[in-house]
């Protein structure tokens, strides 16, 4: 019953978004001197290191954009509302910055299930929202497989990075036998051991043990043992760094030293911390972005990005950078603060150079991508290489 009222709840929230906004009219969003981007981001929270990285990523891109004269003759103005990395909240953060804020795009949230909650409302108010990390494939399409006119990511989805890693593991670590450890509350999690499993076992190699967790566990040992006893070549953990960090610690506390995986929710300055440096020997995660690219974009905001920051972009803040950077070409192209026509621009964004990659949405509004496995040697992030689709 409750979970009936929250969905009404939602439902009636963008209805009256849609209502107001289309009283409004497009236009009137952009009137004054600037122009509103919103970040719905986590900047509290299990996951604010994301959210976090992702705002200095936006802010590095607009504070560009804004130098060299802003666009369509206005300043861009970055609004940011923090969803605590939870998905009820990633619904009101959604809220506030269409309805109140008036922006005219939002950037965010960071999580597939924040993503998949927040959508209904900029759907609703024709408010276009684009996820620099949100992999899931339902981010973008609903249940019937029908592509949501108003989202868009910025990154690979499940499937292709899940696929990575069970060919990385396959190919180069030789693992024949594999544990999956998977946290059970998130939709990114589930997809990518659910995808993992499907070609790993696809390509003849066997899953000795299935465990789960929840977010915010923090005792993992039981569990471990069990996995343990499975005799495991390799363990895929598909999970945010906060519970990783953890899991990784105990592991190898307890002589469980096999190679250990997961995906880019593992990319984080602070798993180093959790997990402890020489714990992460051995591990490896499948991410869309490596600050050793020697591509000269690359180069040039890595060295902005370290000017700015003090330190080396993680992949959140550069797909963030790239989110903001498509929302500003979509604008130009639109050549009209009408989020209507924005959205239309960004449908047929082609060839666009980004940190990340080139972007060409297709038709799920999902752009084709490589994929890098990062290695962790003593604490610190290492190319390993690179997986084209």
């Amino acid at each position: 019953m409750k979970k009936m009222r929250k969905v009404l709840s939602v439902a009636c929230i963008g209805m009256l978004l849609a209502t107001a906004l289309t009283g409004c009219g497009g236009d009137k969003k952009g009137s004054g001197d600037t122009i509103k981007i919103g970040g719905n981001l986590e900047m509290t929270g299990g996951s604010a290191s994301y959210g976090k990285s992702a705002q200095n990523g936006i802010k590095l891109a607009i504070d560009a954009a804004n130098a060299k004269g802003g666009v369509l003759g206005k300043k861009i103005e970055f609004v940011v509302a923090d969803n605590k990395s939870e998905a009820a909240e990633a619904t009101n953060a959604m809220q506030k910055l269409i309805a109140q804020d008036k922006v005219i795009a939002v950037i965010g949230p960071n999580l597939s299930s924040a993503s998949i909650a927040a959508t209904s409302i900029n759907t609703s108010a024709k408010v276009l929202a684009i996820t620099p990390m949100g992999t899931n494939p339902n981010v973008t399409v609903d249940k019937d497989g029908k592509t949501k006119d108003f989202m868009f990511r910025a990154c690979f989805i499940d499937p292709f990075q899940g696929t990575v890693m069970a060919t990385f593991a396959k190919d180069k670590i030789n693992a024949k036998n594999v544990a999956i450890l998977v946290d059970n509350s998130s939709d990114y999690a589930k997809g990518l051991a659910q995808f993992f499993k499907e070609a790993f076992t696809k390509g003849g190699g066997k899953i000795v043990a299935e465990e789960s967790y929840l977010q915010k566990d923090t005792d993992f040992k039981a569990t471990l043992t069990k996995i343990k006893a499975s005799n495991p070549d390799m363990i895929y953990v598909p999970g945010y760094y906060q519970e990783v960090g953890m899991i990784v610690k105990q592991a190898r506390e307890m002589g469980l030293n096999v190679p250990m995986a997961g995906g880019d929710g593992w990319d984080s300055a602070k798993l180093p911390e959790i997990a402890g440096k020489a714990a992460l020997n051995n591990t490896y995660f499948s991410s869309l972005y490596s600050p050793d690219d020697d591509s000269q974009l690359n180069k040039d905001f890595v060295a902005a990005y370290q000017k700015a920051y003090n330190e080396k972009p993680d992949v959140f803040a550069a797909l963030a950078y790239d989110s903001a950077l498509l929302v500003i070409n979509a604008i130009k192209t639109a050549n009209a603060v009408d989020t209507v026509k924005i959205k239309d621009a960004m449908a047929k964004t082609a060839g666009f150079s980004g940190v990340s990659g080139n972007v060409t949405f297709n038709a799920q509004h999902n752009p084709v991508k490589s994929a890098v496995i990062i290695e962790y040697k003593d604490g610190a992030q290492v190319f390993k290489t690179k997986i084209n689709p």
